[in-house]
């Protein structure tokens, strides 16, 4: 008998993407699943549209926490799970019918406690500034991770319920890297695994650019100790955005790069600004 996988998906104001998530979840092959959805206080649509997938989607829970970030409302989802593997996903994705069936099944076979996968493609990869997004990470606009990326990596994308319970689950700092804190917890890295596809989208639009980059700017490769914060400020300075910006966006042959990276950048000089004035990490 194929075991139960629980697939936990936090949202905050995804009033624009959830259907199409949860609806590529409810067609997937890999049938002995529950989908379970935490509300991260959103003030927009997202509950009602829940809601009415619920009406058409056998075994999708809702549950409701006020806004504390992802790592918290991914525990959250993890205390309700019944199944024996857990899978974390986030409300912008779509999935191949056959995703959840390979990405678990190195851990259902008992190679390994937990898998990641390499398959991870642009969705919006059409869009500009999706396309300006991958340009500043150095990737092709329709991959989210490079295809010579490790065969392990510090993110689970799955993991046994039982590993995940035994180090308490993630950090509940709402930060930016908390999904990494698994790996640190338990001294493992999880293993990639072949044809698990899903699609996740980019920024697309300059205010949405710079919602992102302020998130990640409170990271702790960003904005962690002193040191990294100076060295921050020096990085996305104005005048080192705007010259690379020019670099980037004439070797791309992408003009609207320049804006791009000057929208990007400031945002992350902003948050590291802040983050000398104790603010939250959560998005």
């Amino acid at each position: 008998m194929k075991p139960l996988i629980s697939i936990i998906i936090p949202v905050y104001n995804e009033e624009k993407v959830i259907a199409d998530c949860l609806n590529s979840l409810a067609k997937q092959t890999y049938e002995t699943i529950e989908i379970i959805v935490v509300d991260d206080g959103s003030t927009d649509n997202t509950i009602d549209i829940i809601k009415n997938c619920q009406l058409s989607i056998v075994n999708c829970q809702l549950l409701h926490q006020h806004h504390q970030g992802p790592g918290p409302a991914r525990n959250l989802g993890a205390k309700s799970a019944k199944g024996e593997i857990l899978v974390f996903v986030d409300a912008d994705m779509v999935f191949h019918k056959d995703f959840v069936k390979n990405l678990v099944g190195p851990i259902i076979k008992g190679r390994t406690i937990g898998t990641f996968s390499k398959n991870e493609m642009v969705k919006n990869y059409d869009n500009i500034w999706s396309i300006c997004w991958n340009i500043n990470r150095n990737l092709p606009p329709d991959r989210m991770i490079p295809e010579n990326y490790p065969q392990e990596a510090p993110v689970f994308r799955s993991i046994l319920k039982r590993k995940f319970d035994e180090v308490g689950g993630f950090d509940s700092t709402g930060e930016y890297t908390d999904d990494w804190s698994l790996s640190r917890k338990l001294n493992i890295r999880s293993k990639a695994v072949e044809r698990a596809i899903y699609y996740h989208n980019n920024p697309s639009s300059l205010k949405e650019v710079w919602q992102q980059a302020r998130w990640i700017g409170k990271s702790e490769f960003i904005s962690g100790t002193f040191l990294r914060k100076i060295r921050s400020l020096v990085k996305y300075n104005l005048l080192a955005s705007l010259i690379i910006g020019i670099y980037k966006s004439v070797l791309s042959n992408q003009p609207s790069f320049i804006i791009f990276k000057l929208i990007y950048d400031q945002a992350i000089f902003i948050s590291v600004i802040k983050s000398f004035l104790g603010e939250s990490k959560s998005k």
